[in-house]
C-alpha cells in the first residue's frame, strides 16, 4: 500500500534565487569570454541600440527570458540504431561533432539516417559570437593527428556526403588551414566516392590560407555570412561582412562551389533578407561565373539566457517566402525552413548539383 506523504512545499524565494544563481555560473563556465563580445564598446552612437536586450556581457544576474518556441519547432529527440551507430563512431575516434557542440535541433533526425556534421580543430572557439553556443576560450595544443582519425572515422561511415566545419582558431598563424588542407586531402583519398563540403571561418581574411583550404579540393565551400549587415557587430563581433563576402567571391573566383547561410528571427527584418540576398549574388560574382550557388535560411534559437534573445519566430509561410525569393535572385539551391541549419540536407542539396559536383571530382 502507498504511504501518504505531504506534497512538496514550494521553493521559496531565496531557494528560486540560488537555482538561478547556480545556472548563470554554469553558463559562464562554459562561456568564459562575454558570450558576442562587448558590441558597444568601440563603436559611435547606434542607429538601434541592443544594449539593454542583447546580453549580460559585464556582471549581474541574466536577465533575459528565453521565449517558448511554437509547434512548428518541435524537433525528434535523439535515438535509434543509426543514431548509436554513428555516435559510437564518433566516440571511439575522439571525434568531436558541432551537431553536438552547438545544441543542433536537427541531430536526432540527421544522426538516424547516417548523416553528421565533424568538427575539426578541437572544441573551443577563439571567438565569442552573441549566437554560438560553442564553447570559447584557450584551445588546447593543436592535435596534428585529428585528419588521420577523421578520414578513418569517415571510411567506416560509408557516407555519400560528408560536412566538416571548424571553431575559429585565430591564435593559429595560418587559422588552422593546414589541418583543414590535410583533412580534406586525406578523406579524399579514403573515401574516394564521397563528396565533400567544408564550413570554413574567414582566417581572419589571411587568403593564403584561405588559397590552401581551396587547393586541397572540397567539392562545396561554405562559409555563413549568419545574419545582416547591420547586426554583424552584436551578432559577429570579430568578424567582417565585407570580408565574408570577399571569401565567397575567392571560391567563385578558383571555380569553386559556394554556399552561404543566415539565421533569421534574431533583429533583422524582412526586406533586409531580401537585399542581403541581392548583395551576396552581385558581390560574389566574378567574369563569367555565376555567383554564390547555394543558400540557407534557418530560424535561430537562443541556446542561454547569456546569448542573444529571439525577436522574433519567423513562421514556415515567411520561409517560403524567402524561397522563392532567392531561387528568383539565381541561387542555384535555396534551403529555408524554421529548422534548416547550414547542413540540414546538405546531402540532398549535393544532390541537386550533381553536373557541378561530378566535374569537381
Amino acid at each position: 500500500m502507498a504511504l501518504d506523504r505531504p506534497p512538496p512545499s514550494p521553493a521559496s524565494p531565496s531557494e528560486v534565487a540560488a537555482l538561478a544563481d547556480e545556472a548563470v555560473r554554469r553558463t559562464l563556465a562554459r562561456h568564459p569570454r562575454p558570450a558576442g563580445g562587448d558590441p558597444v564598446k568601440n563603436l559611435g552612437a547606434p542607429v538601434v541600440s541592443l544594449t539593454g536586450m542583447v546580453l549580460n556581457n559585464t556582471e549581474g544576474p541574466a536577465q533575459l527570458a528565453m521565449k517558448r518556441k511554437p509547434a512548428w519547432l518541435k524537433a525528434k529527440v535523439p535515438g535509434g540504431p543509426g543514431y548509436e551507430r554513428l555516435k559510437s563512431i564518433m566516440d571511439e575516434h575522439k571525434l568531436h561533432t558541432v551537431c553536438q557542440e552547438a545544441g543542433c535541433p536537427n541531430m536526432g533526425e540527421c544522426w538516424s539516417r547516417g548523416v553528421a556534421t565533424i568538427m575539426i580543430l578541437g572544441d573551443t572557439c577563439t571567438r565569442a559570437c552573441g549566437f554560438c553556443n560553442v564553447k570559447t576560450g584557450r584551445p588546447a595544443t593543436l592535435d596534428k593527428d585529428e585528419p588521420r582519425r577523421v578520414a578513418e572515422s569517415l571510411r567506416l561511415m560509408g557516407l555519400k556526403h560528408v560536412v566538416i566545419t571548424s571553431v575559429n582558431r585565430d591564435e593559429l598563424p595560418d587559422g588552422g588551414a593546414g589541418i583543414w588542407a590535410e583533412t580534406i586531402l586525406r578523406t579524399r583519398d579514403a573515401c574516394p566516392t564521397m563528396s565533400i563540403e567544408v564550413l570554413i571561418p574567414d582566417f581572419e581574411g589571411h587568403w593564403d590560407a584561405l588559397q590552401m583550404v581551396i587547393d586541397a579540393g572540397p567539392h562545396i565551400i561554405n562559409h555563413n555570412l549568419e545574419t545582416i549587415r547591420r547586426m554583424y557587430p552584436a551578432v559577429r563581433p570579430s568578424a567582417k561582412f565585407d570580408r565574408s563576402l570577399e571569401l565567397l567571391r575567392r571560391v567563385k573566383e578558383a571555380g569553386g562551389v559556394a554556399k552561404t547561410g543566415i539565421m533569421v528571427g534574431i533583429g533583422e527584418r524582412d526586406e533586409e533578407v531580401l537585399e542581403l540576398m541581392e548583395e551576396v549574388r552581385e558581390k560574389t560574382g566574378v567574369a563569367n561565373r555565376a555567383s554564390c550557388d547555394i543558400l540557407t535560411i534557418g530560424q535561430y534559437l537562443q541556446p542561454t539566457r547569456n546569448h542573444l534573445p529571439v525577436e522574433r519566430f519567423v513562421t514556415p509561410e515567411q520561409f517560403a517566402m524567402y524561397k522563392t525569393e532567392g531561387l528568383r535572385r539565381g541561387f542555384k539551391v535555396v534551403e529555408s525552413g524554421p529548422l534548416v541549419r547550414s547542413s540540414y540536407h546538405a546531402d540532398h542539396q549535393a544532390d541537386e548539383l550533381t553536373d557541378i559536383l561530378t566535374m569537381r571530382r
